[in-house]
Parts: structure tokens; C-alpha cells; sequence
């Protein structure tokens, strides 16, 4: 035998034969399933990517309105404050203007009770003057005034007389330069 290495034998060619069969199942049975599997997990790896990218820019998305909405909430509690505080500016002015009308009233009603009583006061004043004027009348002149005629008459003139003194009084001790 003549060995030499280039030359193919027998064995050779059932090594290549074996190499080729093996060759053949690989190619036919075992490298479709691992590329099918391969393929498949980079599809799911490509849509998770895919849905990662989408829930990000829906949380930014969301974010965003979170953030417009709290802007809108501030904005709104600034408006119901101010809201507020005209409400109860208004509130006090109403309530001042009910206090200074109440206060009118009663000042009104007091000026009225006041009159009225120096009206009765005045009156039954009058009266009591009358009757102490006829009656000192009555003694000075040394004569009865009973009659009502003339005591009616005497009465009036003795009040017109004081009330023309009183009012000279008052008109001298007026201040004058408002001093």
C-alpha cells in the first residue's frame, strides 16, 4: 500500500459519506427548529420592546396631563379663594350697610320717642305753668280767675312772654365767629 496522504482510500469516503448524512440531519432536523425558536424569541423580544416603547410614551403622556390637571386644580382653588374673599367682602359691606340702616332706624326712633316726650313733657309743663300762673295771678292781682275765658286768655299771655325771654337768652349766649 502505498501511503500516501493524498491520495483518497476507502475510508475517506465513508467519513465524508458519514460528515454528509450528519450534514444532511442538521440542515433537515435540527437547525429549522433552533432558527424557528430563535426567530420567535426575537420577535417577542422586539415586541416587548415595541410595548415598553409605547407604555413610556403613555406614561409620559399621562404624566403630562397629571401635571396640566394640577396646574388646572391650582388655578381653580386660586379662583374659588378670590371667589370667596369678594363673596365675604360683599358679605361685610352688606352686613355694615344692614348695621348703619339698623342704627338709623333706632336713632330715627329714638329722635321720635325723644320728641314725643318733650311734646308730653312741654304740654303737661303748660299746664302745671298755667296753673301756678293764675294762681299767683289770682294772689297778685288780689281777684279770683276763675273764669275760664280770662284764665285762658292770662295763660297764654304769661307763656308767650317766657317763651320770648327764653329765646333772648339763648340768642345772646349764641357764640359768635363760631368759637
Amino acid at each position: 500500500m502505498d501511503d500516501n496522504f493524498l491520495v483518497p482510500n476507502a475510508t475517506f469516503f465513508v467519513e465524508l459519506f458519514a460528515f454528509g448524512l450528519i450534514l444532511f440531519a442538521l440542515a433537515r432536523y435540527v437547525i429549522p427548529p433552533i432558527n424557528k425558536a430563535m426567530s420567535e424569541r426575537q420577535e417577542r423580544v422586539r415586541k416587548q420592546f415595541e410595548e415598553s416603547e409605547q407604555a413610556k410614551s403613555a406614561a409620559q403622556a399621562a404624566e403630562r396631563e397629571f401635571r396640566e390637571q394640577l396646574t388646572d386644580a391650582r388655578h381653580e382653588a386660586a379662583r374659588i379663594r378670590e371667589d370667596a374673599r369678594e363673596q365675604g367682602a360683599a358679605i361685610v359691606a352688606e352686613m355694615r350697610e344692614q348695621a348703619q340702616a339698623e342704627a338709623e332706624r333706632i336713632v330715627s326712633a329714638a329722635n321720635a320717642q325723644m320728641e314725643a316726650n318733650r311734646k308730653r313733657v312741654l304740654t303737661e309743663l303748660r299746664a302745671e305753668v298755667g296753673d301756678l300762673a293764675v294762681t299767683l295771678a289770682g294772689r297778685i292781682v288780689g281777684e279770683s280767675l276763675e273764669d275760664d275765658e280770662r284764665q285762658q286768655r292770662t295763660v297764654q299771655r304769661f307763656l308767650s312772654e317766657l317763651e320770648d325771654s327764653d329765646d333772648e337768652p339763648a340768642a345772646k349766649a349764641a357764640p359768635v365767629g363760631g368759637r
